[in-house]
């Protein structure tokens, strides 16, 4: 089989390379990858800012977007032969800590997790991978397409969920969302924002492409322009912030409505200051009862909801987010940007 591999920590070492079929243990599914999808991880991956090959190697398998179909399943694992699947990425540590001994392993305390295709396992950027069935989920049929959003939208349906739970320390009857970002987490973060019937407004940069059609596709709005006027126009009671940018994080920890929620899934670049009133910002949080949350990775629960909300969606939506397909073979070019892209995938197949 083919396999997209990496050296980790060494720019330029990406290539797909011949590897031996994997055999899986009599307790494994084996899967015949469809795609995976790449994003901003995988770019640090293969620039060699980011990323652990296995124990006693120094290549590893990249890819922890996947989407796969089930070749070959045990009996009494709950999947067939055909099954559309994708497969969870984070797995806990080996300790555990009290959050993976409880199921929660988005949540590790200690660090010592591993995580397919990022740290310390081979991910799904190979043509065929095996899995535990219960690290495995299963997806709608009519998502073969589309099903390779699978992950991103577990990450904002975990987001979506810990918005929920601290909103729900008290009355909590959101009307309005602001997303920050319109890259696929932005956008899908709006899609389930849709999904619950609230007034969606979406805050990007750009101001032509796909993805002021792509939300207002969702009914939403689309904003461009200053961030702070946007935030204060808008008044929502949830922000989803999902570019890390330094004057939209802060501009969104004191955005909200009263008793308003902020969750940020941007992860910031480090090493660039701004200057803030730090005392402004604590007054304003805390005399308006807001809250800040940070929310990345997912656990099985979390992929459960994305195909629920993937299910759910319209299909030719999804599609249409997916605006780059590359073959395995021309894996590089997914690395390199274009100005209109959102989601780029490698196709997998032959």
């Amino acid at each position: 089989m083919h396999a997209l591999t990496v050296q980790p920590g060494r720019h330029g070492s990406l290539n797909v390379r011949q590897l031996p079929d994997p055999s899986p243990s009599g307790q494994e599914l084996l899967v015949r990858a469809l795609s995976v999808g790449v994003c901003g991880t995988d770019r640090e991956i293969v620039d060699g800012a980011y990323g652990w090959a296995p124990p006693g190697r120094d290549r590893l398998v990249l890819g922890h977007e996947s989407l796969g179909r089930v070749e070959h399943a045990p009996p009494g694992s709950g999947f067939s032969a055909g099954d559309l699947v994708a497969g969870v990425v984070r797995r806990p540590d080996p300790v555990p800590c009290g959050a993976c001994a409880h199921g929660e392993i988005d949540m590790c305390r200690n660090g010592r997790y591993s995580e397919r295709g990022i740290k310390e396992l081979d991910g799904y950027g190979a043509q065929l991978w095996c899995v535990e069935p219960e690290y495995a989920v299963k997806l709608q049929p009519h998502l073969q397409t589309v099903g390779v959003l699978m992950e991103p939208a577990s990450v904002v349906a975990k987001a979506w969920e810990q918005v929920e739970r601290v909103g729900g320390r008290s009355w909590f009857e959101p009307q309005r969302v602001l997303v920050t970002g319109a890259g696929p987490i932005g956008l899908l973060a709006a899609l389930l924002g849709a999904q619950r019937g609230l007034d969606v407004h979406v805050l990007d940069r750009v101001d032509s492409g796909p993805k002021p059609l792509l939300v207002r596709g969702l009914g939403a709005a689309y904003h461009t322009g200053d961030a702070e006027k946007v935030i204060e126009e808008v008044c929502p009671d949830i922000i989803i912030e999902a570019t890390g940018a330094n004057a939209l994080v802060l501009a969104s920890l004191t955005g909200t409505a009263s008793y308003g929620v902020v969750c940020l899934t941007g992860v910031s670049p480090a090493g660039r200051r701004i200057g803030v009133d730090a005392g402004s910002i604590n007054r304003e949080i805390v005399l308006q009862n807001d809250a800040v949350v940070g929310s990345v990775n997912a656990n099985q629960h979390h992929f459960r909801q994305a195909a629920d909300a993937l299910a759910a969606a319209d299909r030719n939506w999804l599609e249409r987010l997916i605006t780059r397909r590359v073959p395995l073979a021309h894996a590089a070019e997914a690395f390199e940007d274009q100005p209109d892209d959102v989601k780029v995938v490698i196709d997998m197949r032959d």
